[in-house]
């Protein structure tokens, strides 16, 4: 870096005093030595727009806010009809808290150029710091005035997103994207939106191209892999919940989900494997990753398994339903001793039969009935 420097300041010292010393100035921000370029600035002496300019970018650039900030405010003072380094000057206040401020300038901005939506925008954004509910007001100004401005689409379909407001906040994000294809945080909240009205073959298409854009993270890949899920999908859905893993590998849901299609798959061992992940990382209630457990070992027929740990699902959950049932349905496979087995549908129907599904109660009915008259027949 100092050898570079020593031959920018030898090649421009030769041409002359003044203009020489801005053009290295240049050549110095532009490689990043901003000590030295305002050390250049400052050595000059001179008030002029360009070094001035140069000089409260350079102070920017060193984090030296301060500075830069009584530097903007001298150029704007002197030329208010500078509207680039008012703008500039403004969005500085922002950055180093001054809302007060910063507000003030934008208030004059507006006023005087009341058909710019930056303005607003800017606006906008300084309410929103300060906590004041009235931001939403100033972007919607900010699309009154330009309905492509993408950072005020962005931020009212976020609103809209988290309110709730789904219809309001497709219509946002799909009015940005139809000038900005590629913006990525409008496809996020297209997504999201999608997938949170259950959507979620729309919710696939937005997903995807956001990975198209180099977009990926755990987030991503988990919420396409259930979108993929849901449509049946189990190859893809696979797919990108294995690459959730590689953002982060203790999260039980990934490893839950992926229990369940590789079950869906056929692939019982693994699904074994993610299953048993999902029960160790997990510090809630897990009486679901337990019955999912319990039903893998119930179609590999290790019935004994599949017992502990319907068991461990009721003791997470004594009103799971489904694991009660199931739990009767291993019993049967299970015990020779039929009596025992009545037992166990019996203690599902006495807590469901009022209030259970339908179809698990024919069932446990039936199969009652059927142990009833195999032990009467065998006159026990």
């Amino acid at each position: 870096m100092k050898k570079l420097t020593i031959l920018i300041v030898l090649v421009f010292w030769k041409v002359g005093a003044q203009t020489p010393t801005i053009a290295i100035v240049d050549s110095l921000y532009a490689i990043g030595n901003y000590t030295e370029a305002i050390q250049q600035l400052e050595d000059l002496n001179e008030n002029s727009d360009a070094v001035q300019l140069r000089l409260a970018k350079a102070y920017v650039a060193s984090g030296d806010l301060d500075s830069a900030i009584n530097t903007y405010k001298v150029i704007v003072l002197q030329n208010p009809n500078k509207l680039l380094s008012a703008i500039d000057y403004g969005e500085l206040l922002i950055k180093a808290g001054e809302l007060s401020s910063a507000d003030s300038l934008f208030v004059l901005l507006s006023s005087k150029y009341p058909k710019i939506a930056s303005f607003q925008f800017q606006r906008g954004i300084i309410k929103e710091k300060q906590k004041d509910s009235t931001y939403i007001a100033f972007l919607e100004r900010t699309i009154e005035i330009d309905p492509n401005h993408q950072q005020a689409l962005y931020k009212l379909a976020k609103d809209a997103l988290s309110k709730r407001n789904f219809p309001l906040a497709e219509e946002l994000s799909l009015q940005g994207l139809g000038i900005n294809p590629s913006n990525a945080s409008l496809l996020s909240i297209l997504a999201q939106t999608y997938f949170n009205e259950n959507s979620f073959f729309l919710a696939i298409t937005p997903f995807e191209k956001l990975l198209e854009l180099g977009q990926g993270n755990e987030f991503v890949h988990s919420k396409l892999g259930y979108c993929y899920y849901n449509e049946n999908n189990f190859k893809d859905a696979i797919e990108q919940y294995k690459l959730a893993l590689e953002y982060e590998d203790r999260n039980s849901d990934t490893h839950y989900n992926l229990g369940k299609l590789y079950a869906r798959q056929g692939d019982l061992k693994t699904s074994e494997t993610h299953l048993l992940m999902a029960l160790l990382i997990k510090k809630q209630p897990v009486d679901a990753e337990f019955l999912s457990l319990a039903l893998t070992y119930k179609l590999q027929e290790d019935y004994e398994k599949a017992l502990k740990y319907f068991n461990s699902a009721l003791e997470e959950n004594p009103d799971n339903e489904r694991a009660l049932y199931e739990r009767a349905i291993a019993a049967d496979n299970y015990f020779k001793d039929k009596k025992a087995v009545l037992n166990y549908y019996q203690a599902y129907l006495s807590k469901y039969s009022k209030k259970g599904s339908e179809e698990l109660i024919y069932l446990a009915e039936i199969r009652i009935r059927d142990i009833k008259e195999e032990l009467h027949l065998n006159g026990e």
